[in-house]
C-alpha cells in the first residue's frame, strides 16, 4: 500500500514538473528579449508609463530591452498591459469591479496580464509583478535593489487584488518622492505625484481649515457670532467657530467652493477644527454636545450640512474632518453623511504599545471601534515620531504592524502616519517609510519579516548589525512597559549607559561589516546619527554614569568634536530641522554641550 501512494505520490509530481514547464513564459534568454510587451493605443497615459516603467526595469535586470507594441498585432508570449491590452488574450477579462486601484496579474496560455482599475492599478501590478516574480524592491529614493537575471521565466501566476487601504500616506520627508511614492504604492496628498502617472488624493485645505476659510481677520469684527463663545464672550484666539450658526456656514461654504473651484484635482475638502481647544460654548451648541454626549456632535452635524451644501456642484469629493482631542469620542446621535470622511487621531495615546491590547490606550482602542460601527468612510491619522527630538532614537517599530492591523479591523479605510516632516535625516525615516508603505498596501504582511527585509536589503552586510542595533533599544523599551509619547524628553528607560553603549558597538560593527563598501557605508553612517545625537544630549550624565559603572565611554573626551562630526554628516545628508518648530540651527541650544 505504501509503495503504491508513493508511485502515485511520484508520478504527480512528475506530471506536475511537466505542466510547470510547459506553462512557463520565458521573458529574455541570455540576455535578449524572448517577448513583447503589448500597450494599445487608447491605453491611458498611466497605463504608458506602466509599460515603459516594466520595459526599464526588465532591461535592468535581464539586459534585454522588450519592444513594446501599441498595435495589438505581436505575437505570443506578451506581456499584456492595461485592460484594453488585457482583452487581446481574455475578451471577457474585466477590471470594472477593482475600484481605483485593484490588480490582476495572470497568465493566459503564453501571455501575461498585468491590469487594473483607472487611474492606478495596472501601475501596481506592474509593480507588484516586479517585486514578487522579479524580486525589485525600492528602499529609498536613489537607493534600489534590482536583480540581475539574463535568463528571467515565471509560471502560472492567478492574482486578484484589491487593497483595503484607499489612502495610504507614510508622511515622512524621504516618501514624498514621486517615484518612490509610487513604486511602493503610496497615495497620499503630499507625494509628488501627477495625474500622468495616477495622481493621488489630493485634500484642498490639508488640514486645520476652520480659520484659513473663514478668517478672524476679515470677519471678526462685524461677526463675532460666527466665532467660539467661550466664558460667555465670543473669543477668535485661542477659539474655533459656532458651529450651530447658519449664517456662518453658508459664508463658509462660498469660502468653501471657491477653494475647490482652484482645485480641481481634489478628491477631498478638509472642514476641521483648529489645532487647539476653544470650541464653542454657546446655548445652541452646548445643547447638542450635551445631546449627543461629545464636542463631535456639533461638528459632525456641521460638516454633514457642508457636505449636503457642496455634493451637487462637487459630487466627487468627499468633506474629511476631524475626531481629534477634544472631539475624539463619537457623537450618540448623529451619523456622517457617505460623502464625508472621519479622520481620527491618536494623540494622547503610548506609541510603544499595542493599540489594540494595551490599558493606556484603552480610551483610544474603544473611540476606534465606536467610529467604525457608524462612519462610511474611517481613516486613522496616525503619530510616529518625537515631534520635540526628530533626530532621537524612537523605539517604537514593534507596534506598526499590530497597529495597522487593528485599525483595518475595524473599518479603517485610510491611513496618514505622520512621520518626520520638511527634513530628511529624521531617525530610521527610511525603514520606517518602507516599512509603513508596505503595510498600508497589504495589512496581512509581517512586520518583523519587512523590518529584517529592510535593514539587510539597504544595509547589506551591516544589515545584521543594524537590525541588533534597532533589537537593542527595543528590548530594553519594551521591558519596561515605559509609556512614549510623541512630544518626549530624552530622558526614557533605554537612556542609560549600558544600552547606548551596547547598541553604539552594534553600530561601529555595522560600519567595520561594509568598510570597502562607500554607498552603503555612508548609510550606516547615517543611521549612528540618533545614537550620538542621544549620547551630546545627556553627555555630562552618560560621561558620570560610564564612571560609576566602569564602562568605557565610546565617544572621546571632547564633545565638541563629535558635534563637528555629527554636523558634517547633518550637512551632506541636508538636515534641516531639529524639531517640528525649531530649525537645525538650534541644535546646539537644545544640547547644550559642555565646551
Amino acid at each position: 500500500m505504501h509503495d503504491t501512494l508513493k508511485r502515485i505520490s511520484i508520478g504527480l509530481l512528475c506530471t506536475l514538473a511537466l505542466c510547470v514547464s510547459t506553462m512557463a513564459i520565458e521573458i529574455a534568454h541570455d540576455g535578449k528579449s524572448t517577448a513583447t510587451i503589448v500597450c494599445v493605443q487608447g491605453s491611458s497615459p498611466p497605463q504608458l508609463h506602466a509599460a515603459r516603467e516594466l520595459q526599464n526595469f526588465l532591461k535592468e535586470v535581464t539586459g534585454a530591452e522588450l519592444p513594446i507594441d501599441e498595435t495589438g498585432t505581436a505575437p505570443s508570449p506578451r506581456i499584456l498591459v492595461g485592460p484594453r491590452s488585457a482583452k487581446l488574450a481574455d475578451p471577457r477579462s474585466a477590471v470594472g469591479n477593482l475600484g481605483d486601484e485593484g490588480l490582476i496579474i495572470r497568465t493566459v496560455g503564453k501571455d501575461l496580464i498585468l491590469a487594473g482599475g483607472e487611474p492606478r492599478g495596472t501601475l501596481y501590478a506592474v509593480y507588484t509583478f516586479l517585486e514578487d516574480q522579479v524580486g525589485c524592491r525600492w528602499w529609498a529614493p536613489g537607493a534600489s535593489t534590482i536583480p540581475r537575471q539574463p535568463n528571467l521565466t515565471f509560471a502560472k501566476l492567478d492574482k486578484r487584488y484589491i487593497p483595503p487601504v484607499e489612502y495610504r500616506e507614510p508622511f515622512w520627508e524621504t516618501a514624498f518622492d514621486g517615484e518612490w511614492a509610487l513604486r511602493n504604492k503610496a497615495n497620499g496628498a503630499h507625494a509628488r505625484l501627477t495625474p500622468e502617472v495616477g495622481g493621488k488624493h489630493a485634500i484642498a485645505g490639508f488640514v486645520h481649515t476652520f480659520y484659513p476659510l473663514l478668517p478672524p481677520a476679515k470677519y471678526f469684527a462685524d461677526h463675532p457670532e460666527w466665532y467660539s463663545e467661550i466664558d460667555g464672550q465670543r473669543k477668535h484666539e485661542g477659539g474655533q467657530l459656532c458651529l450651530t450658526n447658519e449664517e456662518m456656514r453658508h459664508e463658509f461654504v462660498k469660502n468653501l467652493k471657491a477653494l475647490l473651484r482652484k482645485n480641481p484635482h481634489a478628491t477631498q475638502a478638509s472642514v476641521s477644527q483648529n489645532d487647539w481647544n476653544g470650541n464653542c460654548t454657546c446655548a445652541k451648541c452646548k445643547a447638542v454636545d450635551q445631546e449627543e454626549g461629545s464636542p463631535a456632535g456639533s461638528i459632525l452635524r456641521f460638516v454633514n450640512a457642508v457636505a449636503a451644501d457642496i455634493e451637487e456642484e462637487f459630487p466627487k469629493v468627499a468633506i474629511s474632518t476631524l475626531a481629534y482631542t477634544y472631539s475624539e469620542a463619537p457623537p450618540k446621535i448623529t451619523r456622517p453623511r457617505d460623502n464625508v470622511i472621519i479622520w481620527l487621531c491618536t494623540m494622547g495615546c503610548s506609541y510603544n504599545l499595542p493599540l489594540e491590547t494595551h490599558d493606556r490606550n484603552e480610551r483610544f482602542a474603544q473611540n476606534l471601534i465606536a467610529w467604525g460601527k457608524i462612519a462610511n468612510r474611517l481613516y486613522i491619522w496616525d503619530y510616529v515620531t518625537n515631534f520635540r527630538h526628530y533626530l532621537f532614537v524612537h523605539p517604537n517599530l514593534r507596534v506598526l504592524g499590530p497597529n495597522v492591523r487593528f485599525f483595518v479591523n475595524n473599518s479603517v479605510t485610510g491611513i496618514f502616519e505622520q512621520g518626520a516632516y520638511g527634513t530628511l535625516g529624521a531617525e530610521m525615516m527610511e525603514l520606517r517609510a518602507w516599512v509603513l508603505a508596505k503595510l498600508l498596501w497589504d495589512p496581512t504582511l509581517d512586520d518583523r519579516k519587512l523590518i529584517e527585509e529592510f535593514t539587510h536589503g539597504y544595509f547589506g552586510a551591516a544589515g545584521p548589525h543594524v537590525l541588533a542595533y534597532i533589537d537593542t533599544i527595543h528590548d530594553v523599551m519594551q521591558a519596561g512597559q515605559q509609556p512614549l509619547g510623541c512630544y518626549e524628553e530624552p530622558d526614557r528607560r533605554f537612556m542609560n549607559i549600558e544600552t547606548l553603549t551596547a547598541a553604539w558597538a552594534h553600530l561601529k560593527q555595522a560600519e567595520a561589516a561594509v568598510a570597502s563598501e562607500p554607498v552603503i557605508r555612508q548609510r550606516v553612517l547615517d543611521a549612528q546619527m540618533p545614537m550620538m545625537y542621544a549620547f551630546m544630549i545627556r553627555w555630562q550624565d552618560m560621561k558620570q554614569q560610564s564612571i560609576a559603572k566602569n564602562i568605557a565611554w565610546p565617544m572621546g573626551n571632547d564633545p565638541q568634536a563629535v558635534l563637528a562630526d555629527y554636523k558634517a554628516r547633518a550637512a551632506r545628508i541636508g538636515i534641516t530641522r531639529v524639531s517640528e518648530p525649531h530649525t537645525f540651527d538650534k541644535l546646539e541650544e537644545m544640547l547644550k554641550l559642555p565646551r
